[in-house]
């Protein structure tokens, strides 16, 4: 399957709202476009359960135009309706369900907003960041996205479909697109994920982002589980600072891979100040992105940052580079613990096909291990495999039978490395691909792996590779001021909350020991 795949205008009615997130009682405009002579609307929260709380009458928007580069620019499109939200409605993740009259599979698309609480008046001392960059640098809807060429993308745009709603696994379906390898044998070109996708007419990169994988999964278990928390949208850590003034602990979860520096200042500050930050997520502020257009665009060059950034001369801080790029000097390690530049993949192609997708443990002393009875040398997550399918790690070396940190990559002189499982950036080279063929943008040299030795260390000679191509996931926790960063370093870690008793003890011991 190729990323040229392009679902822009696959349903007859979809939509977009004018704003990522909006306060508990704040109207919802959605601007949609209609080829089928009318529809209707459905908002859930979609949480420990689904709740429906607005259905509309008969609706009616028009056959609006795409612009040529609506992936750059957004759609433009008016408001068709609002949604009035009333200040009672809990904070979270809400649906919308488009519903044209046409019968068929392409008489259904869905969009999505957040509801914030209302300033001052937080339901719960504890607030996830859903990772709505990562979202929108995931999706091509429009003709591109930052995996096909696009230096920045607009929010004002509809999300291709599957993203953000599809039957879900493992309750409702055996299998619903998880990018990860866990074929027994081995599965290292993903067959079954590409037939899936086929199956289900669904873009390629869903496996990669969206809600549905990750985010959805923690915030079922852990709703059902008694953990109540408020909801907010990545920008929101950028324009909102005070935002997290009404919060003690905050939470990332899945795959939170795009930071502005804003973002990074307000979460940094809070920590310093005594905040408690619990990462669920891989590939964590991996990439350096702006925002312009008072928030509607998000711009990242990516890997080609230093030749066509324009900031890349007068403001190198905020090159939108990968954030341990020594031209920004700010390495990632600084405020999440980890790095994916140490990490990689884990069960993805050829890297580490047959890993056994789940964390050594080093330290089960560690009160993030109590209650689950393992001792040092066990496993952690075993068939579940939390360990993939990005994974964060740090630059170690053994010291008396047990992986440290050597710092040399700017992670905090107080982290504590609880478990680890081996990682891999994929390498591509002329001669070789690890890439799974049919899952990756490109195929073309360089991979990840000697991209990354490219910026960090100014060429990919062997010797540069060397040095970062045996990664590991890490699993960690450290002290930064007055507060504490946990850091699980894995973007699958969510799948293992839906059974494995051990993974849901944990995560419950790091919500608990934050007083969540």
């Amino acid at each position: 399957m190729s990323i040229d795949r392009i679902y822009t205008r696959w349903p007859t009615v979809e939509g977009y709202c004018d704003q990522q997130s909006y306060a508990a009682g704040e109207p919802v405009a959605v601007c949609c476009a209609d080829r089928s002579g009318g529809f209707r609307a459905t908002v859930t929260r979609v949480g420990g359960e689904r709740e429906v709380l607005w259905t509309s009458g008969p609706l009616e928007a028009a056959d609006h135009p795409v612009p040529e580069d609506a992936w750059s620019i957004g759609c433009g499109w008016p408001a068709a309706f609002t949604i009035p939200t009333e200040a009672s409605w809990q904070s979270g993740f809400y649906e919308i369900e488009f519903q044209s009259h046409e019968p068929g599979p392409r008489s259904r698309s869905h969009a999505f907003f957040v509801v914030r609480a209302r300033t001052g008046e937080p339901s719960s001392r504890t607030l996830l960041v859903l990772a709505t960059n990562t979202y929108n640098a995931y999706n091509q809807w429009g003709g591109k996205c930052m995996y096909s060429g696009a230096p920045q993308l607009s929010f004002a745009r509809p999300t291709e479909r599957g993203f953000h709603a599809r039957p879900a696994a493992p309750f409702d379906v055996a299998f619903d697109g998880r990018l990860t390898n866990t074929e027994d044998p081995s599965d290292p070109e993903h067959q079954r994920l590409v037939d899936y996708q086929i199956a289900n007419d669904l873009p390629m990169l869903t496996g990669s982002s969206g809600w549905h994988n990750w985010e959805r999964r923690f915030v079922r278990w852990a709703e059902q589980a008694g953990f109540g928390f408020d909801m907010a949208a990545n920008i929101d850590l950028d324009a909102r600072p005070e935002l997290l003034d009404d919060y003690d602990v905050l939470l990332s979860v899945g795959h939170d891979e795009y930071w502005s520096s804003g973002m990074r200042d307000t979460v940094d500050a809070w920590v310093e100040s005594g905040g408690s930050w619990a990462i669920f997520s891989g590939n964590t502020a991996f990439w350096q992105v702006r925002y312009e257009d008072d928030g509607r665009t998000m711009v990242c060059h990516k890997s080609a940052a230093r030749f066509t950034d324009p900031v890349r001369d007068n403001e190198p801080n905020l090159l939108t580079s990968m954030w341990s790029d020594p031209l920004i000097g700010r390495p990632e390690t600084s405020t999440t613990g980890l790095t994916f530049t140490r990490g990689g993949y884990h069960r993805i192609g050829g890297a580490l096909p047959n890993g056994t997708g789940d964390y050594e443990v080093h330290q089960p002393g560690h009160w993030a291990f109590a209650g689950t009875g393992l001792t040092e040398g066990e496993r952690l997550g075993t068939g579940s495999f939390i360990v993939g399918y990005e994974v964060d790690g740090c630059a170690l070396q053994e010291v008396e039978g047990r992986p440290v940190p050597t710092h040399e990559d700017g992670a905090p002189q107080s982290l504590e490395v609880l478990a680890t499982a081996p990682a891999r950036l994929i390498s591509i080279t002329d001669d070789v691909c690890e890439a799974p063929v049919a899952l990756w943008a490109s195929v073309d040299p360089p991979g990840d792996l000697e991209g990354v030795a490219m910026i960090l260390f100014g060429n990919a000679s062997p010797d540069n590779v060397a040095k970062i191509a045996n990664g590991h996931a890490v699993m960690g926790y450290f002290t930064r001021g007055k507060g504490n960063v946990f850091n699980a370093g894995s973007v699958d870690w969510a799948y293992g909350l839906d059974t494995d008793e051990l993974v849901q003890q944990v995560t419950a011991n790091v919500l608990h020991h934050f007083g969540v």
